[in-house]
């Protein structure tokens, strides 16, 4: 959430994002909102003025004036007590009408951020490997899984609806091993690692930018004020909600969660396999840091990069793109998009994603640092995923795939599979 004061003062540069973001706000209305607000708090103020007044002159008239000129001062002050009252009613009409507003207010977009309507317009920054070729016909995630009774939907399907799954047996410990391996990697580069809740109030996610636009992709539970996350990302900045922190040094906190997303308006989309689904499990970065473009750009590429290291070490092509402005979120300042090669789809899919927000949650959560001069500032906070199982294994299981239907494992989770190296039938 913007600052209103830096609206007033740009408000052609954030309607301008928010068309780009496809987000439909006017800000001209805000403004005069704005206005609106502003006016009937001074005309609360002045009738309030003039109210202490009256009764200063009722007090000081009791023993001095007639009595018909005292009643006349307590009907005027009548008056101005029906009058605030009207005031005060239309003013809280009012604020909620710019709370609304304010609450879809975008935030900005960085210089190089490029412009577009939507992931076709995202820009190619780096690719990192090459596909793989295959001497063979190949086969999906889902008949590998098969094969290897490693992944099984119709169960999924009958126990819990459409885009549920089951993971058995080697797949389960396959989606254990990524996450573990990406904890791994995030701790020994200085993340606290914490177990989160997975349900949390409304408020965390109206601080954390995830509602109001975002509210018919989550899961609510009936019978009170709690909402199942789709990213341990709420939890990890709600950790530090109206709080004043240190960051001296970037605060870096790290999750592994599962996490619930219910995918409304996906009628019809990747309804194969598991590329989209309603539950998975994710391990998530997020670093809180000082206010400065600089510096937050820094941790943008240091989560960025860690992401990379992982695939990296999961010996799995990829390229990093560029998100554009109409792919962006309305609370994203600078994005990466991470998409791995996946043999089967003979395309890239999007499996990590990286966002420098600047202080858009940290205004909205009120956390604050002291300046080297004292003053207290809004954080920057940024996230990544580190790494989202199951959807890594679509990927991991068709590229490591050989001609005779085995599996093989990189050499860098095989000491979380008991030293597998390969996945016989």
């Amino acid at each position: 959430m913007l600052d209103i004061k830096w609206i007033r003062n740009n408000r052609e540069e954030v309607q301008t994002v928010a068309d780009r973001k496809g987000i439909a706000i006017s800000i001209s209305q805000l403004v005069e909102v704005d206005d609106a607000r502003r006016r009937l708090q001074q005309d609360i103020e002045e009738l309030r003025q003039e109210r202490n007044q009256t009764i200063q002159e009722i007090n000081l008239s009791i023993y001095s004036s007639e009595e018909k000129d005292v009643e006349q001062k307590k009907l005027h002050m009548k008056e101005i007590n029906q009058r605030i009252a009207s005031l005060e009613t239309e003013q809280r009409a009012v604020q909620a009408e710019y709370a609304d507003l304010m609450q879809v207010v975008p935030n900005i977009v960085s210089p190089d951020t490029p412009i577009g309507k939507s992931d076709q317009d995202n820009v190619e920054v780096r690719r990192v490997g090459e596909p793989p070729g295959f001497g063979f016909e190949i086969k999906d995630h889902v008949k590998l899984g098969e094969l290897h009774q490693m992944i099984n939907i119709p169960r999924g399907v009958k126990t819990a609806g459409s885009r549920n799954y089951y993971l058995t047996g080697a797949g389960a410990a396959l989606h254990r091993a990524v996450q573990q391996l990406a904890l791994d990697l995030l701790m020994a580069r200085g993340f606290t690692l914490l177990e989160v809740p997975l349900m949390v109030r409304k408020e965390a996610l109206f601080n954390t930018g995830f509602f109001p636009l975002g509210e018919e992709q989550t899961y609510r539970i009936d019978g009170g004020d709690k909402y199942l996350v789709g990213t341990s990302e709420v939890p990890l900045i709600s950790f530090y909600d109206n709080e004043i922190v240190d960051v001296s040094k970037p605060i870096r906190l790290a999750a592994a969660s599962t996490c619930f997303r219910s995918e409304v308006g996906s009628a019809g989309k990747d309804v194969h396999g598991l590329y989209r689904v309603h539950q998975f499990s994710k391990v998530e970065q997020v670093i809180i840091c000082e206010d400065s473009i600089e510096a937050s750009e820094r941790m943008l590429q240091e989560i960025t990069q860690n992401a990379e290291d992982l695939l990296q070490q999961l010996e799995l092509p990829y390229r990093v793109m560029a998100v554009c402005t109409g792919d962006m979120s309305q609370k994203t300042y600078k994005q990466f998009d991470i998409e791995t090669w996946m043999p089967s789809r003979q395309a890239y899919g999007e499996t990590h994603s990286s966002s420098n927000l600047l202080d858009f949650q940290a205004r909205r959560s009120n956390i604050r640092y002291r300046d080297a001069h004292g003053k207290l500032r809004f954080c920057h906070t940024l996230n990544n995923t580190a790494v989202a199982s199951p959807r890594i294994l679509i990927p991991l299981l068709e590229t490591h795939q050989e001609e005779d239907g085995s599996i093989r494992i990189p050499e860098a989770l095989r000491k979380y599979m008991n030293g597998m190296k390969k996945l016989q039938l």
